[in-house]
């Protein structure tokens, strides 16, 4: 028997993103798909979550948000403030759950960084973690911040794809100066 949401390209896609960013936390996807499918259950069960990005009421990307409270809730995700500090940022990304075994800032000279502003820094750490084999996208939620989540580099073009048929855009990081 088939489900009446597997004709979804959109909701197929979520749980797919889901499963690719945090494959060891189905909740994740539940969170996402709950979201998508049935949004006000979500903004009742998750309002004291969502009061803080002044979100009362569902709205077309109540699942883009679920998915990024989701990841940030596991440690998959750091979510940075347009004019975040380098230190903050390198903390918040040193924590991720998803960062990679190498730590990319044995290759980063540290104190020229500092003074970058918060998109050039973002971008700079996207380049080293490449150097690695790793990727930071940014899941682009209509905001001024940056929520950001790690990767496999090899696994990039995948997100990009399935977050543009889930209808919303990923940035690289360290790929496009130009894109935050």
């Amino acid at each position: 028997m088939t489900h009446p949401h597997d004709a979804d390209p959109v909701r197929a896609s979520l749980a797919e993103i889901a499963a690719l960013l945090a494959p060891a936390h189905p909740g994740v996807a539940e969170e996402v798909l709950r979201a998508h499918d049935s949004p006000h259950a979500y903004v009742s069960a998750f309002a004291d979550r969502l009061d803080d990005r002044g979100i009362d009421e569902p709205f077309g990307g109540l699942a883009r948000i679920a998915l990024v409270d989701a990841l940030a809730a596991h440690g998959l995700l750091a979510e940075f403030d347009w004019k975040e500090d380098p230190q903050e940022i390198r903390a918040q990304l040193r924590k991720l759950e998803s960062r990679p075994s190498v730590d990319p800032w044995d290759l980063f000279e540290a104190d020229a960084a500092t003074t970058l502003p918060t998109d050039e820094f973002l971008h700079a750490c996207g380049r080293h973690y490449r150097e690695i084999g790793a990727a930071l996208a940014v899941l682009d939620i209509d905001s001024d911040c940056y929520p950001v989540a790690g990767l496999r580099a090899a696994r990039a073009d995948e997100l990009t794809a399935l977050a543009a048929r889930a209808g919303f855009p990923v940035h690289h990081l360290g790929t496009d100066p130009r894109r935050p």
